[in-house]
């Protein structure tokens, strides 16, 4: 069983100055379930390298692998799976490239969405964004977010895991996963902290406080 309750997506120019490998290499220590690899604003060659370093330390921590939105890097770099946005190979496609065994994430902002991912065979959802971020520069000012509202939404209407994203901290963590979620995925809340594995933990026993909160 696959854990989801902290989930980091990888961004070096996020990170304080410090090599995503010592970021990757800090939150397996504070006990990350799953890594992706993002890196947007590097070439495929650099997210290539960077990503066979880091698909080794995830083999020998028994970490989840994922590569974002690129079927084509998931599968040469043999991770273990994929993760999917609106503009991206349909879920479908991408299971026909990599296999019956890859773990294919879609994200998804309604439960619309969420549903049509599920029915066409998505192993996990990325909910969100939940709140304001600043990882991502696509997003108008006036949105806020859809808030742990749409994640209970979310959550009621599909059976396969969901992770929350966008603007999650150790200190909103809890009512994300209070609100159904599996987990939460992060980028600067553990790439920008000062000690990413105390961050990591620090998550870890959020989601597990609104887990057990749950009604």
């Amino acid at each position: 069983m696959l854990d989801w309750s902290v989930y980091l997506v990888t961004g070096e120019s996020l990170s304080a100055g410090r090599p995503t490998r010592e970021i990757v290499e800090r939150a397996i220590e504070g006990g990350v379930g799953v890594v992706q690899l993002r890196e947007k604003d590097r070439t495929v060659r650099e997210r290539y390298e960077m990503g066979r370093e880091i698909r080794e330390l995830c083999r020998e921590a028994g970490v989840t692998f994922v590569v974002n939105d690129r079927v084509d890097l998931a599968a040469v770099l043999s991770a273990d799976g994929v993760h999917l946005g609106e503009d991206d190979l349909p879920v479908r496609a991408a299971r026909r490239l990599l296999g019956a065994e890859a773990v294919i994430g879609r994200s998804v902002s309604t439960v619309a969405e969420a549903e049509a991912a599920e029915d066409a065979g998505a192993d996990y959802l990325g909910v969100g964004t939940v709140y304001r971020t600043q990882s991502k520069d696509d997003i108008p000012e006036e949105d806020h977010g859809v808030g742990p509202e749409r994640v209970a939404e979310i959550a009621d209407a599909v059976d396969i895991p969901l992770v929350g994203i966008g603007g999650i901290t150790a200190e909103n963590a809890d009512e994300v996963a209070r609100a159904g979620a599996d987990g939460v995925a992060v980028i600067t809340a553990i790439t920008r902290a000062d000690d990413p594995e105390a961050a990591t933990a620090a998550l870890a026993e959020a989601v597990e406080r609104g887990t057990d909160e749950r009604t």
